[in-house]
């Protein structure tokens, strides 16, 4: 199938500047607001961190931001620091794993540290999953798109099943958000988080911690649909 694309008009991009603006001033005051509101929480899971399994309380990792530039994400750790199951990466995950770890998962509370990133202009509130650095060479030309905005707490694949879902479907969804995107659109999955959040499903794929690491995909160009042609998340 061949990409549809379309000359944009000289309003199109105005009207694209003009939601850029006021999506990252909801972020920045969505994110204090957050931040504040849920300060004890984020103190008591910070706590309860330290004294399960020691270390650090936050994870960092250097992903892919707006236009496939790097930043350190911020993340509750999940996953105790066994140096020998690490050496055998994603496939060991799953036994890494901590019993406080699968309760944060589940309620994605272990993303709450990423209002951090928000503030610092790295992420949004909403938008694409941020991945990892090595898949960037792996994308399609249209995959590569989800990097055109800046990457979401919560996005459009996460409202549609989390991580149960194939790569390119999900790759899929990333991109179609990129075409859609509206603030209509964003408070539709805003809305539709907190049912996904509250439904715990698809916290992880079948037989991983969360995903199977991306391998690639055929060097094709899929349809997109046109926001008319779509309907809510």
């Amino acid at each position: 199938m061949i990409l549809e694309t379309h000359t944009p008009h000289p309003d199109d991009h105005l009207g694209r500047r003009r939601y850029d603006t006021v999506k990252r001033w909801c972020d920045i005051t969505a994110a204090i607001v957050l931040l504040i509101v849920l300060g004890p929480l984020l103190l008591a899971v910070t706590c309860a961190l330290r004294v399960s399994g020691g270390g650090p309380a936050i994870y960092r990792q250097t992903r892919p931001g707006l236009g496939g530039i790097g930043f350190e994400i911020l993340k509750f750790r999940t996953m105790r620091p066994d140096a020998a199951l690490e050496r055998l990466g994603a496939d060991a995950d799953h036994l890494r794993i901590t019993r406080l770890g699968r309760i944060l998962r589940a309620t994605s509370i272990d993303e709450l540290p990423q209002l951090v990133n928000v503030l610092r202009g790295e992420m949004s509130i909403i938008g694409p999953r941020p991945h990892l650095m090595s898949y960037l060479d792996l994308y399609s030309p249209h995959q590569a798109r989800r990097h055109e905005v800046r990457p979401g707490i919560t996005g459009l694949a996460q409202v549609r099943s989390r991580n149960a879902i194939a790569w390119d479907v999900r790759l899929e969804h990333d991109v179609e958000y990129v075409v859609r995107r509206s603030l209509a659109v964003d408070c539709s999955i805003l809305v539709a988080t907190v049912g996904t959040v509250l439904g715990r499903q698809g916290v992880s794929a079948p037989g991983h911690a969360t995903m199977a690491l991306f391998q690639g995909s055929p060097e094709t160009t899929v349809a997109v649909r046109t926001p008319a042609a779509v309907g809510a998340p």
